[in-house]
């Protein structure tokens, strides 16, 4: 089923609940994927879905640190419920085994040994990840440490 199809019966579901928090949450998602489909001039497909939801749920993780970070609990509770619920549309997120096989293969792959040549590596890994849920700095972090 296209995303926004299950976003739209999602949203259904939750005006008949006469929940909010999570209708508002919903509009928000749904929004965002018309407005890049109609920017794009151009259906949207898997990947572009996964990318309007991937920036999304970037902006309430900054958004929530920078609330927690000038006292604003209250805020960041709203943004850490909007990510969950954008959360529940991204594919799972790799296990740590999964994500240092992928480095391992990478670095084996490549050849690679100094980190001048990182984004090798790092393309290589990610390719071993598609279909999940990859964070790049975390992906990064991890191949840097692992090549230094």
């Amino acid at each position: 089923m296209p995303l926004l199809d299950q976003i739209q019966k999602d949203m259904v579901a939750a005006m008949k609940a006469k929940d909010e928090a999570r209708l508002s949450a919903i509009r928000m998602l749904k929004s965002a994927l018309q407005k890049f489909q109609i920017d794009s001039m151009k259906p949207l497909d898997e990947a572009s879905e996964m990318q309007v939801l991937t920036t999304i749920a970037k902006q309430r993780r900054e958004s929530m640190e920078m609330f927690r970070a000038n006292g604003r609990p209250e805020l960041a509770d709203k943004e850490a419920a909007e990510l969950l619920l954008v959360e529940g549309y991204l594919p799972a997120a790799p296990s740590d085994e999964e994500i240092s096989a992928a480095i391992d293969a990478a670095i084996s792959e490549t050849g690679v040994t100094d980190k001048a040549k990182m984004g090798l590596v790092m393309n290589a890994a990610k390719a071993k990840l598609t279909g999940k849920r990859i964070d790049g700095k975390a992906l990064s972090d991890k191949i840097r440490t692992r090549l230094s």
